[in-house]
């Protein structure tokens, strides 16, 4: 695989990373807090499983269809101004976000809270950007694992905590999260230093905060396209468990808010035992091509797995047996990143996040579309698995798509 010409990163501030992992952390933290809680909430302003799933899919998909806007957007601004300025504007929305949602009274409330939140939610684009600003070309992927890592650790505490407090409440989690955020804001304001000197800057284009358009130039680098596809769909299936998890759980298992907090605070260990933990040991026993197909290979197993379940407690015994999968999105990150140049990685880092937004906005749709004409079955039909057994799918593909593109470009796996 060819690369371009990729410039060294400045020298950073000593423990800058240190700084940025602390805000991502944060956020991921308030983030946490509301997942348990947020499909239940819906559920307060309809009647019935079904309009709870449809409800709930069409709000994830309008939060996907701005991140999808304004996700490239604001990595294009970071590679301007900066990657500071962006994360402050991130934390302050994310703050207003989590209020706006704690003092609904109708759904029209909630889908105002979730466009707010959809246009500020770039913290983890632009953090990772700020992680490439700053490390080697040969340790990115390490570092983006460490950004990961820090996600994962926000998740470790978020659902779990927000579990317990919406036990209490269902608003009381929102508060918390607008809490954390405005904290994150002032320890950025603060503590947090700018990583992209002002000489290493790109000029800022309209063309380039064009979400149609930053895809289009990311499938256009023939070099990368298989893997913008594989990522594409590991992210797409990712984005469907994601979106129906709560819900799934809610109907088959009868899972509390608390339930999903446990089982979302086995993600976060799994995460972070892996990406902060385990992924440079497993970089370098494995190389980042076959980690990343052993990490799809284990995700399409679980899923399958999840789909299966007939007792509640089988889902944390498959989590915390999907450790691998956990590797699969950094090394296929570094891969991509690594055939990019240094004042392209904000662009190239908010490209690869419109991906995401892009499966926001469909995958919940689709999801809850098939979870919600399950929802009146009977809790041990297998039918109501139906969608882990399309992310399997979608996985699969992945794994087919990968297989090609290294052996295609002669890369060991």
């Amino acid at each position: 695989m060819t690369s371009s010409p990729v410039v060294p990163p400045a020298p950073a501030p000593a423990g800058s990373l240190k700084f940025v992992l602390i805000c991502v952390f944060i956020d991921m933290l308030g983030i946490g807090l509301i997942v348990p809680v947020l499909p239940v909430l819906v559920g307060e302003f309809v009647s019935g499983r079904d309009q709870q799933a449809m409800w709930f899919g069409i709000m994830s998909m309008v939060f996907g269809l701005m991140q999808f806007i304004f996700m490239p957007m604001l990595g294009a601004i970071s590679d301007r101004v900066g990657r500071r300025p962006v994360l402050m504007y991130s934390m302050a929305g994310m703050c207003i976000n989590f209020l706006t949602t704690a003092w609904a009274t109708s759904l029209l409330y909630l889908f105002v809270g979730r466009i707010i939140g959809g246009m500020s939610s770039a913290s983890m684009s632009v953090a990772s950007a700020y992680a490439s600003d700053i490390s080697t070309h040969e340790n990115r992927a390490k570092s983006f694992g460490k950004v990961g890592a820090a996600f994962g650790l926000g998740f470790i505490c978020g659902p779990m905590l927000g579990g317990l407090l919406g036990s209490i409440s269902l608003q009381l989690p929102f508060y918390v999260a607008a809490g954390l955020s405005a904290a994150n804001l002032v320890y950025g304001y603060f503590f947090v230093p700018e990583s992209l000197p002002a000489a290493r800057r790109a000029p800022f284009a309209l063309a380039r905060i064009n979400p149609f358009a930053a895809l289009l130039k990311l499938l256009g680098r023939t070099e990368i396209r298989g893997l913008v596809a594989v990522y594409a769909l590991m992210t797409f299936a990712q984005m469907m468990l994601q979106s129906t998890w709560v819900l799934y759980t809610t109907f088959r298992f009868n899972w509390t808010p608390l339930d999903n907090g446990i089982a979302l605070f086995c993600v976060g260990v799994s995460a972070a035992v892996v990406q902060a933990g385990l992924l440079g040991a497993l970089m370098k026993r494995f190389g980042e091509v076959r980690l990343s197909l052993l990490g799809l290979a284990s995700g399409c197993i679980t899923y399958i797995l999840y789909g299966l379940a007939t007792q509640g407690w089988m889902m944390y015994v498959f989590i915390l047996c999907n450790l691998l999968a956990f590797a699969a999105g950094p090394s296929l990150q570094g891969i991509i990143s690594k055939a990019s140049a240094a004042n392209e990685q904000g662009e190239l880092m908010g490209s690869l996040q419109s991906i995401s937004s892009l499966g926001i906005i469909f995958m919940p749709l689709a999801g809850t579309a098939i979870l919600g004409m399950a929802s009146h079955l009977p809790a041990q039909d297998w039918r109501i698995g139906g969608t882990f057994f399309v992310c399997a799918a979608m996985q699969a593909v992945a794994i087919f798509v990968a297989t090609r593109y290294f052996r295609s470009h002669h890369l060991t796996a």
